[in-house]
């Protein structure tokens, strides 16, 4: 409940900042990139020397990718189904397979299944999340940014460049060194600025009333993202005879809400901004009743 409540306050204090005169309409797009060049990064290097690899973490890490082709079919079938406009196709290709799973996942796995959870967690956000965004990403981006096209070269050069993904690998890379104390500190403050900035940033953009266009958009892809798409997974998992807690927090996983920084990039690249900003905003709100319903029916199931 407190996770919610400090969620909620910079959600509305980000509203609030955007009546006021003192913060230039861009500052939303400021706290983005500060999230996505230090905040993350500190997060990602403080979690990724924490994992223990064990023949259980594979379900983990293979959930994403599942969600990743799922999303992807359904999202192209429903585009040629109702003629969605190419800007809308890729803000839904981008934001529905990636969730919110480090900036939320890390409180809701907390609350529902307590520090024993989060080792399930750090492997589906660094092995599914992470890897889906800095690749998929990275192609959804260029083929449907400004530019319309696709550079191999390009492709990779961002990859390479994206501040997460050098966190990822130097943390790979220091695996078998403990940092010292006092870095280890240094991180841990820095990766506690994630939630307020970016919620703040979500606050900024959030808009009450939509444009008619994006609505059709809006609900199918949000429809799939909290509800369709984690479901199936669960029943995948249940008649396959898989169980257990690495199993329902990966579930709970693919039930988060869309990845704000996915969002922040679609917005950047010039696709649908009123999409991109709704399906992270509204999200994040109606998840507040969708993930206790999915853990819910996890254990239900169990």
């Amino acid at each position: 409940m407190e996770n919610f409540i400090i969620i909620g306050v910079f959600v509305l204090l980000g509203m609030l900042f955007r009546r006021l005169e003192a913060f230039p309409k861009d500052s939303a797009q400021v706290l983005n990139m500060f999230a996505l060049y230090v905040s993350l990064p500190a997060l990602i290097l403080l979690k990724v020397p924490q994992i223990v690899f064990s023949r259980d973490i594979l379900t983990a890490a293979l959930v994403p990718w599942g969600m990743l082709f799922l999303s992807v079919a359904a999202v192209l079938g429903a585009a040629r189904l109702w003629h969605w406009d190419r800007a809308s196709v890729g803000v839904l290709l981008l934001v529905v397979p990636l969730g919110n799973t480090s900036f939320l996942g890390v409180p809701m796995v907390q609350a529902f299944f307590g520090a024993a959870g989060l080792p399930y967690l750090i492997i589906y956000d660094q092995l599914g999340t992470m890897i889906i965004m800095v690749t998929y990403g990275s192609m959804i981006l260029a083929l449907y940014g400004k530019d319309g096209s696709v550079r191999l070269s390009a492709m990779v050069r961002k990859m390479l460049l994206f501040p997460p993904t050098i966190a990822l690998l130097v943390a790979l890379a220091a695996r078998s060194w403990p940092y010292p104390e006092k870095l280890a500190q240094a991180l841990q403050n820095v990766s506690l600025t994630l939630v307020p900035v970016v919620m703040t940033a979500i606050g900024l953009q959030m808009r009450l009333r939509l444009p008619r266009r994006v609505l059709g958009p809006l609900a199918f892809g949000l429809s799939l993202k909290l509800a369709a798409a984690p479901l199936l997974a669960l029943a995948v998992c249940r008649m396959a005879g898989v169980a257990g807690m690495v199993v329902d927090v990966s579930i709970l996983e693919a039930a988060m809400p869309p990845m704000v920084t996915a969002g922040a990039l679609a917005v950047v690249a010039g696709m649908e901004a009123d999409l991109a900003v709704a399906m992270i905003g509204i999200g994040i709100i109606l998840s507040f009743g969708t993930i206790p319903a999915v853990y819910w029916l996890t254990r239900l199931t169990a």
